[in-house]
């Protein structure tokens, strides 16, 4: 369970903007009979009002396990003429988030979803994640670009090296029968 709220007033909101500054809680790990329950969290809360660039606040990662992550960004209204372009960027201390990104997200025109993975395995050093968004607006209408969006990211839970893959099946199959 996510939840959200105002660091002035400690409310819950249900449509959450980009220029307010909000708190969200996490879950966390919990163990049942030798499993990892894997970590779910937002870099942009679900409905958020995205009217010009910015970043997300610094997420600390460091507690899970697999840090291969499963990114959905879904975009429920825009007007027309727009582009949104999402990064995902880390950081070893929450302040210095370098200058490449972990990943770059497809740039989004239209109302939809949006879903890639992110794999930080081999990047031990990385300790936070935060979203960065750029927004683009042309044409004659109104100057102000403006995206309704969330960022979800879920923890993809470690393979056991005890669990067969469906190759490994398939071989095992195909020696036993030539």
């Amino acid at each position: 369970m996510r939840i959200c709220f105002s660091p002035d007033t400690r409310k819950s909101f249900p449509t959450r903007f980009a220029s307010q500054q909000f708190l969200c809680a996490t879950l966390a790990l919990k163990q049942e009979e030798n499993s990892t329950v894997p970590l779910e969290f937002s870099l942009i809360p679900t409905d958020t009002r995205l009217e010009s660039n910015g970043d997300g606040a610094p997420l600390n990662i460091s507690e899970t396990v697999s840090r291969t992550f499963f990114c959905t960004l879904t975009v429920t209204e825009q007007i027309e003429q727009e582009s949104l372009a999402i990064s995902i960027w880390g950081s070893t201390d929450g302040q210095d988030f370098g200058k490449r990104p972990l990943l770059r997200l497809p740039q989004q025109f239209y109302r939809g979803t949006t879903k890639m993975v992110l794999d930080i395995s081999f990047r031990p050093e990385v300790k936070f994640l935060r979203a960065h968004w750029e927004l683009n607006r042309w044409g004659r209408v109104a100057p102000t670009p403006m995206f309704v969006a969330g960022l979800e990211l879920e923890e993809i839970p470690p393979m056991s090296r005890d669990t067969p893959t469906k190759r490994t099946v398939l071989t095992a199959h195909s020696i036993d029968g030539y």
